[in-house]
Formats: C-alpha cells, sequence, structure tokens
C-alpha cells in the first residue's frame, strides 16, 4: 500500500473518504433538476415584507433572510430582474447587491454581535446553487463559537431564533434613506 508522504504534495487538514462509486453519477450526467413553477426570488417582492422575510428594499436588488438558514440572521441579496448568474447581471445591479451587503454586514454586527461572515454566491446547479436561475448573494453571519457536531453527527443545523423575529430586529435596524 503506498503512502501519501511518498509523493510530492502539501498536506492539508482533511481526510479523504475515497468513492468511486459515485463516478456512475458523475459519467451518466442525468440528474434532473426540480421543476420550478414560479422563482421564489421573483414572487418575494410582490409580497408583504413581512411574509415574504424582505428587510430591505433598495432600486435594483433587494434583501430578504434565507427560508433555510446556516445560522440566524443568514440573508440573501438578490436583483430584482430575473438572471442567473454574476455576468449577467448589470453594472446597476452589481453595485447595489455590494452596498446592500455592506449595509447588511454592519446591521449584523448591530444587531446580533456578529464576529465573522460567510460571504459567497453559487453560480449553477452544479456548484451548489438551490436556486440556480435567479443570481443571489449568501451573507452568513458567524460567531466564535457557533460550529457544533450536531449538523455532521445528525444531519440537523440548529437554528436558535425564529425567522420572523430577526427579520423585524433587522429590518427596525436598517438605515432608511427617506
Amino acid at each position: 500500500m503506498e503512502s501519501a508522504e511518498d509523493f510530492a504534495a502539501v498536506p492539508d487538514a482533511f481526510q479523504r473518504l475515497w468513492t468511486p462509486y459515485r463516478m456512475a453519477y458523475i459519467k451518466d450526467n442525468t440528474e434532473q433538476a426540480p421543476v420550478e413553477h414560479n422563482c421564489p426570488f421573483c414572487e418575494a417582492p410582490k409580497m408583504d415584507d413581512e411574509k415574504a422575510l424582505i428587510v430591505a428594499r433598495g432600486t435594483h436588488a433587494y434583501v430578504l433572510l434565507n427560508l433555510y438558514p446556516y445560522n440566524s440572521g443568514h440573508l440573501l441579496v438578490c436583483p430584482y430582474r430575473h438572471v442567473a448568474t454574476y455576468d449577467e447581471a448589470t453594472a446597476e445591479e452589481i453595485a447595489e447587491i455590494g452596498s446592500l451587503t455592506q449595509v447588511a454586514m454592519r446591521v449584523l454586527r448591530q444587531t446580533a454581535s456578529v464576529d465573522g461572515f460567510n460571504i459567497g454566491m453559487n453560480q449553477g446547479r452544479l456548484a451548489g446553487a438551490g436556486i440556480a436561475e435567479h443570481l443571489h448573494q449568501h451573507i452568513v453571519p458567524r460567531w466564535a463559537l457557533d460550529s457544533n457536531f450536531f449538523p455532521i453527527i445528525a444531519g440537523t443545523k440548529s437554528v436558535p431564533r425564529l425567522l420572523g423575529e430577526v427579520r423585524t430586529e433587522i429590518a427596525n435596524a436598517w438605515p432608511h434613506t427617506d
């Protein structure tokens, strides 16, 4: 049996679980995406902010709570226009997504004493986008002690606050430009 130490490599902290049987799924490539009748990110702005979990609206984009959050206060920034990827967005949409992200970070620090953030976009279903058809940026607040083994062992994420409660707190703290 060969050892990894016999190869030219820079070790990392990960263990590897080799799963060659998964090649059948990769080669087949016939996974069917679920049929979505209505885009939730196109429907949300048509709804009442409280019901849609919207915390702020801009001219080209808006901010709402993720319905399936990784952590309390997990926000999404979406353009109103139905575009799938970052390179399809206009300069105005990109600028406002960036501006709304900055405000969201400040509000989350103020309301939730956030220690850090994971910010990013998954572009395309294969890249992990749950809703690949509509561009959205994740803002996931992080705290020094928010990691535990519950998601790994139980396949469950513990979210300590209710969505409505968090939405109200963030929306009330959002600076208004009236």
